[in-house]
């Protein structure tokens, strides 16, 4: 979904710690104490089974992707938020509020791939040609693909913007799909053709295998906003869970209202109704968990983040057969106080696991979820921290009325920000040319968090930042973060335990992702693109401590420049192509890492885009 979310924040001289128990929020800061109340009727919103699924019809149709018109890209969802916090450091001159662009060594680039292997993964081609029966000639042309990963049980399953396909794991061989993610989860197509009626909106793949279960989980934001006949209005994020540990199986399928208008269950909260904005995964010994940035269906009014909480033996029992469905936990995170006057919370981005990963301070917290989120967003242009949050209790989650509690920890970083367009290099544009426009930019969105995992009790992650060289043109970088997290009375304590940028030199490096194993050991997916490069897949080693440094390899090499339909004035762009909106990374049973990120092959594309995916397998060093 598009996202252009600016939020300035601001610096505090102290820590802030804010406890949440659903149903109150209590506030510490220096001493004083301040209770709010959530504005939530009922902490539990009401799971509804859809049914089941499987991939029985998959494949690809016969229609012409080379026929696409203008009619042909989906409706664009999403919005801006401006929320402008106060500059501390107006009012304590004594805080460090960043003014310098970082300015970062450039690392070398290889070809030279050890115990690496790869393969293209779908394309623009496949996502617009998914579908038979019914879904035949039904898809958008979609960009970004916006890509998910899972990998367990000998399977590789990839989700992007609209569609998903299995591959076997050893022979990369595809087992299953391309399948239109309207098909898969039993909703209307996307658009009749004939017709002209469409289907619910729906966007933002991630998936996750969990190691302990050995089951799979899919989600998606939707938005039943079709003409289709039985569209209800509203808006819900869409959860599928795998009834054994083969995803080319049967599948349960389970909704959960995200409207927040008072009605349906649902919360009563300001500008609504709204929609979940990208929903993020993760997942611990009890819970499964889902964040999104809530904007109203305007997209005008931005309501922070929204966390979601549903017992993990819940859902699997739920998705073979149990007659009662998990409740669902939420908690409106952006009402609460940030330590930037007028911030909101955004993007609080939940934590995976390679493995069960529990210390005895979660033991004692009776289950522990943890999360980090950026606190930058522009157009004040620069940061220095990072929030590590913790849900404890989360065993509550199997009972009928959970409690949890939520803090967080505001921790010192190195500085990063609101990165610019990043350049491409030259080539063959046919779209671009037939437009009679010049050659596009990449648009790294924002300095988010990404994709967050907990490995060796270690949180890790990245976001998009600036860098500059002095006398020289801002690039796009990686700012990457080792966090160590712990519980203390039941609330997060966090250190960082090392931070490091990735960057090449005129380059530029967007949209990381680390995978990590259970031994610790990781590696970061991300594209690297510049006046040297055509769109690349590309990863590098990263460390939670001083160490070497490893050099940038290039996993699938990019062919020709982005050239979709997003970027050009004829289509509503402004020269800058979608990209991302993230890549993926996840460590296998064996302890092999799996990368997957969009790049831009020379292979068979439509007329309005020519975006692939690349799927690289690394086995780092013991």
């Amino acid at each position: 979904m598009k996202d252009k979310k600016h939020v300035v924040l601001v610096v505090m001289s102290t820590a802030m710690l804010v406890a949440l128990v659903i149903g109150m929020f209590t506030v510490f800061r220096q001493g004083a104490i301040k209770a709010v109340h959530a504005a939530a009727p009922s902490p539990y919103l009401t799971l509804t089974r859809l049914g089941n699924s499987s991939f029985a019809s998959s494949g690809v149709g016969n229609a012409s992707g080379n026929n696409d018109t203008k009619t042909d890209i989906a409706p664009d969802v999403g919005g801006d938020y401006h929320v402008h916090g106060i500059n501390s450091a107006s009012i304590k001159p004594n805080n460090t509020v960043p003014t310098v662009n970082p300015n970062p060594n450039g690392r070398k680039v290889t070809t030279n791939n050890q115990n690496f292997t790869g393969f293209p993964g779908l394309t623009h081609l496949d996502q617009r040609l998914a579908g038979t029966g019914i879904y035949t000639n039904t898809q958008f042309s979609l960009e970004p693909p916006d890509q998910g990963l899972c990998v367990g049980k000998g399977y590789v399953v990839e989700p992007i913007n609209n569609a998903l396909a299995i591959y076997n794991a050893s022979s990369h061989a595809l087992v299953a799909g391309p399948t239109p993610l309207s098909a898969f989860f039993g909703l209307a197509p996307e658009i009749d053709r004939n017709t002209g009626i469409t289907g619910p909106f729906i966007s933002d793949p991630k998936c996750y295998f969990d190691p302990s279960t050995h089951h799979w989980f899919l989600t998606e934001l939707m938005l039943d906003n079709g003409t289709n006949a039985g569209a209800s209005g509203r808006n819900f994020n869409l959860v599928a869970v795998s009834q054994t540990s083969d995803p080319t199986g049967t599948w349960a399928v389970f909704k959960f209202d995200v409207t927040d208008d008072g009605l349906n269950g649902t919360p009563s909260h300001a500008n609504c109704p709204c929609y979940g904005d990208q929903p993020l995964i993760g997942a611990d010994r009890y819970g499964f968990y889902i964040s999104t940035n809530e904007f109203n269906n305007a997209s005008t009014a931005f309501n922070g983040a929204q966390l979601y909480a549903i017992s993990k033996w819940g859902l699997i029992n739920a998705a073979a057969g149990s007659s009662t469905n998990p409740p669902v936990v939420t908690i409106n995170a952006g009402a609460i106080p940030t330590p930037d006057v007028g911030g909101i919370w955004y993007s609080i981005q939940p934590a995976t696991s390679p493995k069960d990963d529990v210390s005895w301070q979660e033991n004692i917290s009776y289950g522990t979820e943890y999360f980090l989120s950026s606190l930058q967003f522009g157009p004040a242009p620069l940061d220095n921290r990072i929030a590590a949050w913790a849900l404890t209790n989360t065993e509550s989650l199997n009972q009928n009325n959970p409690k949890v509690n939520l803090s967080f920890k505001v921790i010192r970083t190195k500085t990063y920000g609101q990165p610019l367009p990043a350049v491409q290099k030259s080539g063959p544009t046919p779209l671009g040319t037939s437009l009679g426009e010049p050659l596009l930019q990449l648009n790294p969105n924002d300095d988010r968090m990404n994709q967050v995992v907990y490995a060796d009790h270690t949180l890790w992650s990245g976001v998009n930042t600036i860098i500059q060289t002095p006398g020289s043109d801002p690039r796009v970088g990686i700012l990457y973060f080792a966090v160590h997290p712990w519980i203390d009375d039941n609330a997060i304590k966090a250190e960082l335990a090392y931070d490091a940028y990735i960057a090449v030199n005129g380059e530029n490096v967007l949209f990381p992702s680390i995978g990590v194993n259970t031994n610790g050991k990781a590696i970061m997916s991300f594209t690297l693109v510049g006046p040297d490069y055509f769109p690349t897949a590309a990863y590098t080693r990263v460390y939670s401590s001083n160490g070497s440094t490893d050099k940038v390899h290039i996993a699938g090499a990019g062919q020709l420049p982005e050239d979709g339909f997003s970027g050009y004035v004829a289509y509503g762009g402004s020269g800058v192509a979608r990209w991302g909106d993230y890549s993926a990374a996840v460590a296998d049973e064996n302890g092999n890492i799996w990368l997957a990120t969009e790049y831009i092959p020379d292979s068979p594309r439509t007329l309005l885009a020519n975006w692939g995916t690349f799927i690289s397998r690394v086995t780092p060093d013991k």
